[in-house]
């Protein structure tokens, strides 16, 4: 995401003309777009984004199950005494 943003802000830079940006080759000015497609195939080819929804899930899930324990009087399980 942050080679995405680079490459809008590269992008505004080089179509308005400013700074040293205005004199760049166009290949440096898009490098950023061509990284953030590496970046993505390979986040999908390894498996990183299913693994990071998926720890997002089981946060939400045992966040969820604390809240009710609390709710009927229970105190949640914390620390080492929780399944990772």
């Amino acid at each position: 995401m942050y080679l995405l943003g680079l490459g809008i802000i590269l992008l505004l830079m080089k179509w308005q003309e400013l700074g040293p940006v205005a004199a760049w080759s166009w290949w440096w000015v898009l490098s950023p777009f061509a990284g953030a497609m590496v970046w993505w195939a390979w986040a999908d080819w390894s498996g990183y984004t299913k693994r990071k929804v998926m720890e997002r899930e089981d946060q939400r899930r045992r966040d969820r199950i604390d809240r009710q324990r609390e709710a009927i009087g229970q105190k949640p399980k914390t620390g080492a005494s929780r399944k990772r």
